[in-house]
């Protein structure tokens, strides 16, 4: 069994930071892409960033400049830094992760909500 679990969503003004974790934890050999995704009322889920193994990263143009994303291959845990954060922001995000337990596959944690207040 794997689970994801996700930690630091709250409200918080515009401008303001928020730091999001996720935790991979259970029969894990192998992580490969972690990534975070979010979706806001009455839209689609979409790709926030990803980051690979080796550390490579792909943002969302929205996100570029403004959020971070980071990895810790010894804990299994994922970070995404979010600064200066807009009222647009406001969304459940949710962790990805493509992992090897008994086999490849891609795992969602439960979602994190972050509010962003004008």
């Amino acid at each position: 069994q794997v689970q994801l679990v996700e930690s630091g969503g709250g409200l918080v003004q515009a401008g303001g930071s928020l730091t999001l974790s996720c935790v991979a934890s259970g029969s894990i050999f192998r992580i490969n892409i972690m990534g975070w995704y979010r979706q806001a009322p009455g839209k689609q889920r979409e790709l926030v960033a990803k980051i690979t193994r080796g550390g490579s990263k792909n943002y969302a143009t929205s996100v570029e400049g403004r959020f971070a994303i980071s990895r810790d291959n010894a804990k299994n845990t994922v970070y995404l830094q979010m600064n200066s954060l807009k009222p647009e922001d406001t969304a459940v995000y949710y962790c990805n992760v493509d992992l090897l337990g008994t086999a490849w596959s891609n795992y969602w944690g439960q979602g994190t909500q972050v509010t962003v207040s004008s």
